[in-house]
């Protein structure tokens, strides 16, 4: 794997923010509140959702002091927002 090239071809390449919101757009997809790219119709599935949520909570533990300021405003917003739609959405299924 060492000589494999840097960087996934996308212009720019992959930062932490990028990872960031990777994740969150998979729990956006699973919460329901952007369609499904194939169907193009909204998917809900709470628990996908819960663990896109889990793993961006674990990044925030693992990475505490480490982020700049600007990494660390986009993870802190995102995780707001991503908690806040899930307890709206799982009183609304219960």
């Amino acid at each position: 794997m060492a000589d494999m090239p840097h960087g996934d071809g996308l212009q720019g390449g992959t930062d932490f923010s990028t990872l960031v919101v990777t994740l969150s757009t998979s729990a956006l997809l699973y919460l329901g509140e952007i369609p499904d790219p194939e169907s193009n119709a909204p998917v809900v599935n709470l628990p996908l959702a819960r663990h896109s949520i889990d793993i961006l909570a674990m990044l925030r533990e693992k990475t505490q002091g480490n982020l700049t300021p600007q990494e660390s405003s986009l993870l802190d917003g995102f995780l707001y927002d991503l908690r806040m739609k899930f307890v709206a959405k799982s009183g609304k299924s219960g």
